[in-house]
């Protein structure tokens, strides 16, 4: 028989079947039993640490949005913040401005009131100036015409004859 099985390359042989089913059972129930379950192991653990790191990931990125949402309402108040100081500021420069303004302006009519009060005060002194000259010619005219002395009396009564007849030719 031995020459035919070399013969044939296909032929079954039970032995040979037998072992290899056997070493096949035994590595399968040693795999099944000793190796696979700390291959599961391991992949339980790694698959529990990728989930919880992307729990953690996952945790971070919702704080890191949180945060960002905080910052971001802060950068808006911040900003409406010094957009109200500005428009405050503003607003107190133009009040400070117009009562500066205001006050430069009475300071200055009160000047113009004062000069116009001194010019006016100038000119009464001219005219009376003006006035006691006029007086004292008239005097000194009629003294030489007269040839005596005026009292005091007598000027006043020729000042004011002499004005009622300067006012009446309208030469103000």
């Amino acid at each position: 028989m031995h020459l035919i099985a070399a013969a044939n390359p296909i032929a079954f042989e039970l032995l040979p079947f037998g072992t290899a089913v056997a070493v096949f059972v035994i590595f399968f129930l040693i795999f099944r039993f000793k190796i696979w379950p700390g291959i599961a192991k391991g992949l339980d653990e790694r698959n529990d640490k990728i989930i919880s790191e992307i729990k953690a990931a996952e945790q971070a990125r919702h704080a890191a949005k949180a945060k960002q949402d905080e910052l971001e309402a802060k950068m808006r108040d911040a900003l409406e913040q010094a957009d109200r100081m500005i428009r405050e500021a503003k607003a107190e420069a133009l009040r400070a401005g117009q009562e500066i303004r205001a006050k430069n302006e009475a300071e200055l009519a009160e000047r113009i009131k004062r000069a116009s009060d001194e010019i006016e005060a100038a000119r009464r002194a001219a005219v009376a100036d003006i006035q006691a000259q006029a007086s004292d010619l008239g005097v000194s005219i009629a003294r030489r015409i007269l040839g005596r002395s005026i009292n005091a009396e007598d000027q006043k009564k020729l000042v004011e004859e002499s004005l009622r007849e300067y006012a009446g030719t309208g030469r103000n």
